[in-house]
């Protein structure tokens, strides 16, 4: 849950230096004059937690994961604003997810990878959730991780990393051409063909069938109620990163156990 605390900073930290850089860099570009009025955002890792609201420094006993937000009841302590609930929840998810992962590979250099996945993976869901975006500085170096792990190997050799990232990469990247030339829309982004990519390079190319299908399976089911709930309409815009995301985490831990239940309801048909 420490762990989830430093990823929900990321998660909030990132996006807004990256934009930041992102602006800066193209006033170079275009030759203008550095903009006065938009200073950089908070460092991910040096600056202080603060309250977004008031901007009051949080405390060591305002910083325990979970408890926390509990004890103060979802406001701060300062200027009473609402936190929002994604903290204790990433916190949580992440605190399960890393036990999970340690229950499931045992103390070990697999446990260790399959951290490193996780936290990734949560940290993607979250800023893609937040702002659409899979930044490159994450998508890129996870790709290059699980091609470094099929060295090992530890979950699957070279051969099927590399197979898994090139497939990976150009299913979606197929899928996105050809719903473009057939609707003359951008059905994704190309930070999930990335993603993809990534998770193939750590499984190896049959886990991405699977992993398609069940994205495709919890985003029908979570996006068609969320769009529900609020009122939108169907063209309203949904991430799909979030979706690979859980279906690849799932996949990657549980994905004996879901092939077997698979094999076992296709012969009782």
């Amino acid at each position: 849950m420490i762990v989830g605390s430093f990823l929900n900073v990321v998660i909030l930290r990132l996006p807004a230096r990256l934009m930041h850089a992102w602006r800066t860099q193209s006033r170079e570009m275009l030759e203008l004059a550095p903009s006065t009025d938009d200073a950089a955002p908070p460092g991910i890792v040096r600056e202080p937690s603060h309250c977004p609201h008031c901007k009051h420094p949080l405390g060591a006993i305002e910083n325990i994961p979970l408890l926390s937000w509990l004890a103060l009841r979802g406001r701060c302590r300062h200027c009473h604003a609402p936190i929002s609930i994604q903290y204790p929840l990433v916190e949580l998810l992440t605190g399960v997810c890393s036990a999970i992962v340690v229950w499931k590979f045992g103390l070990g250099w697999q446990a260790g990878a399959g951290l490193v996945l996780t936290w990734t993976l949560i940290t993607l869901a979250g800023i893609d959730m937040r702002t659409q975006l899979l930044p490159d500085q994450m998508t890129l170096p996870l790709l290059w991780l699980g091609l470094a792990q099929a060295l090992v190997p530890l979950f699957v050799d070279t051969h099927a990393s590399i197979v898994g990232a090139v497939v990976g990469y150009l299913s979606l990247w197929s899928v996105y051409w050809l719903f473009k030339l057939a609707t003359g829309k951008e059905g994704m982004g190309y930070g999930d063909f990335k993603l993809l990519a990534a998770l193939g390079a750590w499984m190896g190319p049959f886990a991405l069938l699977p992993i398609v299908l069940l994205s495709s399976l919890i985003g029908a089911i979570v996006g068609g109620a969320f769009l529900a709930l609020r009122g939108h309409d169907r063209a309203t815009p949904i991430p799909f990163g979030p979706f690979i995301a859980a279906a690849g985490w799932a996949w990657f831990v549980f994905g004996t156990e879901l092939s077997l239940v698979y094999l076992s309801l296709f012969s009782l048909r």
